[in-house]
């Protein structure tokens, strides 16, 4: 492969980094307002947490970025550059999974750690922030490095909109030397070695993060 298109697919390396970076700071954000929704007094509010996760769980991801790119500007006059309409489809889709991992820990608190914050006059919120988030989080850590493998591979759905990553370059040029053996064996490894990063990463945060709940 001749230098010039080997910068091409580090350029698109470098797209599919920055929508898996802005993505994944989405979806965290997303999980953590829904997760919590999920597990709050008021019936109405469980109800749309419940209501959002099921939509956006029970729809294809391809399909959204579709839609987000296509309908959108279409239906509202919204017309979104590509590394923002796939940013909004992929971490509002994987947002809805990760809210159900916030759910899913903050209810495996024990429920007397709960009963301690009430009988110490905390708010809803401060028990949140001060008893259960500190315990849960920890818990949390492997589900998400799972979920964010599979962000990083969902980025590569992008490429139906002409979005240069990853998945669009090596397919630029692999109909440039027409060897396609070679170009998807070196965007599998690609794709394995920044995986391979992300669940490294993750796994020292977990073990950092459970060390500091255990003092």
């Amino acid at each position: 492969m001749t230098r010039g298109l080997w910068a091409h697919v580090l350029q698109g390396i470098g797209t599919t980094l920055q929508l898996l970076v802005y993505g994944a700071l989405l979806a965290v954000a997303v999980s953590f307002v829904v997760g919590a929704a999920r597990t709050h007094r008021s019936r109405l509010v469980r109800f749309v947490a419940a209501f959002y996760t099921e939509v956006f769980r029970g729809v294809s991801a391809l399909v959204m970025i579709f839609w987000v790119f296509f309908v959108l500007p279409v239906a509202f006059g919204w017309q979104l550059v590509p590394m923002w309409a796939g940013t909004l489809a992929l971490g509002l889709t994987y947002g809805a999974y990760g809210s159900e991992i916030v759910r899913g820990a903050l209810k495996a608190v024990d429920p007397a750690q709960r009963e301690g914050g009430i009988a110490l006059g905390f708010s809803p919120f401060q028990r949140l922030r001060l008893i259960l988030l500190p315990q849960a989080v920890p818990e949390m850590i492997p589900s998400f490095s799972n979920l964010l493998v599979e962000l990083l591979k969902g980025t590569a759905l992008v490429s139906i909109t002409g979005m240069g990553d990853l998945a669009f370059s090596g397919n630029l040029v692999r109909l440039a030397l027409q060897k396609s053996g070679e170009i998807y064996s070196y965007l599998l490894l690609i794709y394995f070695v920044i995986a391979f990063a992300l669940t490294r990463g993750m796994r020292g945060l977990e073990r950092r993060l459970k060390a500091e709940v255990a003092r």
